[in-house]
């Protein structure tokens, strides 16, 4: 008899796949961790009965998450990774030379040793790397209080509930905000727009108040269902007015090994919206203050 994990993440909807072997089951302090052989996607990672990241996929949301803004960046030299327990976003910056420093801030100590021990095709080595500062607390707490600085932050976050809330409040964004050196970068991933498309207002809206510039790209992940993955950014400038030619530039120095998504041209087009996301985003602050002057005249 086929037995089937079932996500019901989406009220009225559910993706099932099919469990050949479960590899680990526990519960943390914060969450339910489960680690399992499934049929289609090689090991899955799922907390709280919702997958986080496979085998099959995992290479979309983590090159997306990295290499697009340390390439837009420029000079990137320190990042910041809040959660990212599973060690995929870690170990996609630590393919860039040019990093000196990554601080991983992960609340669940669990999942970091169950990616260690179940899941080395998405974290490789990173956890030992030299560069890794690997911190098992509160994110929110750390950039509350840290003395460092950083030229980019990731915030890989879940969705909104439990002890993740605080990862989508203004307090934890103006915190971000101090720790980022002058033109640093702020990316986080921000759900199916298809699904979840008043988050991604909501996150834009919130980043305007904080930062000159912010937007959303996309990625497509087959197991982040119903479409585009939104990627939300934010800056004290536009990372989108970038000279192709230096993003190719970068591209060629970094001499990145074997990536299986993102590419220069991929760098681009993500920020092609469709309409009914780009609907979802509030209209740029600049656009609210010039519509306003004419509004007088």
């Amino acid at each position: 008899m086929t037995t089937w994990f079932n996500e019901t993440l989406y009220a009225g909807f559910r993706q099932s796949h099919e469990i050949k072997k479960v590899l680990f089951e526990g519960k943390s302090k914060y969450q339910k961790v489960k680690v399992f052989e499934s049929g289609r996607f090689g090991r899955m990672l799922a907390l709280d009965g919702v997958v986080q990241c496979t085998e099959g996929d995992e290479f979309v949301y983590h090159e997306m998450l990295t290499h697009l803004p340390i390439l837009a960046h420029g000079k990137v030299e320190s990042v910041l990774i809040v959660g990212g327990g599973d060690g995929g976003i870690l170990e996609e910056v630590l393919k860039h030379k040019s990093v000196k420093r990554v601080t991983m801030v992960e609340i669940d100590g669990m999942v970091i040793e169950v990616a260690k021990k179940y899941l080395p095709k998405i974290c490789g080595k990173a956890f030992s790397d030299k560069r890794t500062n690997l911190i098992v607390g509160d994110g929110a707490a750390y950039v509350a209080s840290t003395k460092d600085r950083y030229d980019l932050v990731i915030v890989d976050r879940p969705d909104p509930v439990g002890p993740a809330t605080v990862l989508f409040s203004k307090a934890f964004y103006d915190n971000c905000r101090r720790v980022m050196k002058p033109g640093a970068i702020l990316v986080a991933q921000n759900g199916v727009p298809h699904m979840q498309g008043p988050e991604l207002t909501d996150a834009i809206r919130l980043f305007q108040k904080i930062w000159a510039h912010s937007g959303t790209y996309l990625a497509v992940v087959p197991t982040y269902v119903c479409g585009f993955m939104s990627l939300t950014w934010a800056c004290d400038r536009d990372i989108t007015d970038v000279d192709p030619r230096d993003i190719f530039a970068r591209f060629d120095r970094a001499k990145l090994p074997a990536l299986r998504y993102y590419n220069p041209e991929i760098h681009f087009g993500a920020f092609a919206l469709p309409n009914f996301v780009a609907r979802l985003l509030p209209a740029p602050k600049a656009t609210k203050t010039v519509a306003a002057k004419q509004k007088k005249r």
